[in-house]
């Protein structure tokens, strides 16, 4: 039998765990339509680049939903999180030194430097969430809610696919492989976010909710 305050634990946790990943599914999509004018623009006869960007665009979008679906099950929002607990965001800020919306699509297509730093970031995050996931399928509490175990199956199934088109780009063009400054900064990032913003998104009790989802009317997360 489980305890109330155990169950208390255990919901808290994985609200918390959801509320980061749908974030961060949102902001993956949409940033996407960013990264495929770059490569509309830079490989344009690339078609199998395109279509396999275009796929993974779709693939985070799912995810989001998936996650949607989930807190419309429970009846209440994901918790409010901002662009410190995104993965992409934190990545795109430490090493372009500019937000995603501030991000200069037309430097990218113009330096191509610049478009392989985009690819590399790309797939270390997608590499990292991979990983993640892998561990959160051997997670107690995660297991204890099996549509989120579903979810994350599904996740770990299509993962692959979203790092392995701009790891795949970069051989072809014998392109130089991530940095060890590149890796550095992914690795402190997820340290953070694990060991940081989630357990002081746990123990808020003041944390608020979204007021309305960020697909809705093209709102997107302060």
């Amino acid at each position: 039998m489980e305890f109330p305050l155990t169950a208390m634990l255990r919901e808290r946790y994985l609200d918390t765990l959801a509320s980061i990943y749908i974030y961060n599914e949102h902001r993956g999509y949409t940033s996407l339509d960013r990264v495929l004018d770059a490569v509309r623009s830079c490989c344009p006869e690339d078609h199998g680049f395109i279509s396999e960007i275009i796929s993974h665009r779709a693939d985070e979008e799912k995810h989001y939903r998936m996650f949607r679906r989930w807190f419309e099950r429970r009846g209440h929002m994901p918790l409010a999180v901002d662009r410190t607990c995104g993965h992409i965001d934190r990545f795109i800020e430490a090493i372009f030194g500019c937000t995603i919306e501030q991000l200069d699509t037309s430097r990218i297509i113009a330096e191509p430097a610049e478009f392989e730093k985009l690819c590399r970031v790309i797939m270390l995050t997608e590499q990292r969430g991979f990983a993640q996931v892998d561990l959160l399928l051997r997670n107690r509490i995660v297991r204890s809610d099996p549509v989120m175990m579903r979810i994350f199956r599904i996740i770990h199934e299509d993962e692959p696919s979203h790092f392995l088109p701009y790891q795949h780009w970069l051989e072809r063009n014998a392109k130089a492989g991530p940095s060890r400054r590149e890796r550095w900064t992914d690795f402190t990032i997820h340290k953070s976010l694990l060991l940081v913003k989630l357990p002081s998104l746990f123990v808020n009790p003041t944390a608020r909710r979204l007021q309305a989802w960020p697909d809705v009317d093209n709102q997107v997360y302060s």
